[in-house]
């Protein structure tokens, strides 16, 4: 990197010396009312001193127009004195411009009277170190007026006993309230960065604990939903023929023990991702086996069992898989097997006697799902849905950037299709 001239570093000063660091002052009503208050009690003690010196002679080359005493050498010192003080009241709004002023009376001031604004300055020098967030122009500003005011006294009566005195009081507290202004607006500024940070800190973990809700929902609404709805067609055929045919009414009666082990088990999958400890517990309080709590997801490598287990309600369906099914992100094949899963449980439910066909078809580019049927009459105690099932696979797709396309076929039934892209190699 270039390093830079003198002249340029000059410039840069000069150029930020313009522009502040911080926000413009901004006074409360109750400091307002302090500094008419300041202002006020500064303004009596040095008129008060101005009348108890008005005998005394202003020393000659100073100010020659003006006698040295008299009504007239007491209107200068009491015009000085309003000056200053009054200046004080706007020392927050406009620290710069008070310091200003107030130096000027104070370079004005007889030597022997000298004490007639310099309280006023001190105040004024306080004010903008503390209030100006113009921080190069305070502190050339302050620098300024320290050495004019150290340096204005004569050799016989200096403003103060001794002219170090002066820079020994104002330039510390110069220091240190510049050190204040500095740390106070760091401290605000790194309390205003920590509120921020902690107001999106909790945002996030609002919307991960609704995001974490609303993935367990959708899962225990996949999980529930299809093996229920299963073990309660199973339940009601084999009470329909338990008295005329008991052998198939016992097959009915596996299948649903099937269903509810297998309602268990991914039940328990669920649980074991939510708790991730090993005390997993089965239904009767007995401790699960943590190799079934942490088993696989179901991918398409488990849709034949998943067709099966619909066989055995009574719903003829069809499978067709197109193309080499390939090592696929976990997501994408739970994603896959929750859509025929939702179909499927869906015809079982509300399109009792139909047929249905599931076709899954694997390209490079995208995995297609489709889950058709014939049509049929509603299931015994089938009610109309909430549309959760559906609009939970949209939400499941949606994170690997799928969509699913449903609706009633023209030949009679229901279609459900999903789409989901892949990336290619």
């Amino acid at each position: 990197m270039k390093a830079r001239t003198t002249p340029e570093r000059l410039r840069r000063v000069i150029r930020d010396a313009r522009h502040p660091v911080g926000p413009p002052p901004r006074p409360t009503r109750s400091a307002r009312h302090f500094d008419v208050l300041l202002a006020l009690v500064v303004g009596v003690a040095t008129l008060h001193y101005a009348i108890d010196n008005s005998t005394q002679q202003v020393p000659p080359g100073v100010f020659r127009h003006v006698p040295p005493t008299g009504p007239e050498g007491l209107a200068l010192m009491a015009t000085l004195a309003l000056v200053a003080s009054a200046a004080l009241v706007l020392r927050r709004r406009y620290p710069l411009a008070v310091l200003c002023v107030v130096t000027a009376a104070t370079l004005l001031t007889p030597y022997d009277v000298s004490r007639l604004t310099f309280y006023a300055f001190v105040i004024a020098v306080y004010s903008a170190a503390v209030f100006s967030p113009y921080r190069v122009a305070t502190l050339v500003a302050l620098a300024v007026a320290v050495l004019l005011v150290a340096t204005s006294g004569n050799s016989v009566k200096p403003i103060v006993p001794n002219e170090y005195v002066t820079l020994l009081i104002l330039a510390p507290m110069a220091v240190a309230a510049v050190g204040l202004r500095t740390w106070k607006l760091r401290t605000d500024e790194s309390r205003a960065r920590l509120s921020a940070l902690e107001r999106e800190q909790t945002e996030a973990l609002r919307r991960a604990v609704e995001h974490e809700r609303a993935r367990i929902a959708r899962e225990l609404h996949d999980v529930v939903t299809h093996n229920v709805s299963v073990m309660v067609i199973q339940a009601g055929a084999a009470r329909k023929i338990m008295k005329n045919s008991p052998e198939q009414a016992a097959d009915a009666l596996l299948a649903v023990e099937a269903g509810g082990r297998a309602a268990m088990t991914e039940l328990r999958h669920v649980m074991g991702l939510l708790t991730m400890d090993g005390e997993g517990t089965d239904g009767g309080g007995d401790t699960a086996d943590p190799a079934a709590e942490l088993a696989p997801q179901p991918g398409l490598g488990q849709l034949e069992t998943l067709v099966e287990r619909v066989r055995g309600t009574g719903l003829p369906v069809e499978l067709t898989v197109t193309g080499p099914l390939g090592p696929l992100p976990p997501g994408v094949e739970l994603a896959a097997y929750r859509v025929v899963q939702e179909a499927l449980t869906n015809t079982v439910k509300h399109a009792s006697g139909a047929t249905a066909a599931v076709t899954v078809e694997c390209r490079p580019d995208r995995l297609r799902v489709e889950v058709t049927d014939t049509g049929g009459r509603p299931g015994a105690g089938a009610t109309a849905g909430n549309g959760r099932g559906l609009i939970g696979l949209r939400e499941r797709l949606a994170v690997y950037g799928g969509n699913l396309d449903t609706g009633r076929r023209l030949t009679d039934g229901f279609r459900v299709e999903a789409l989901i892209p892949l990336e290619t190699p």
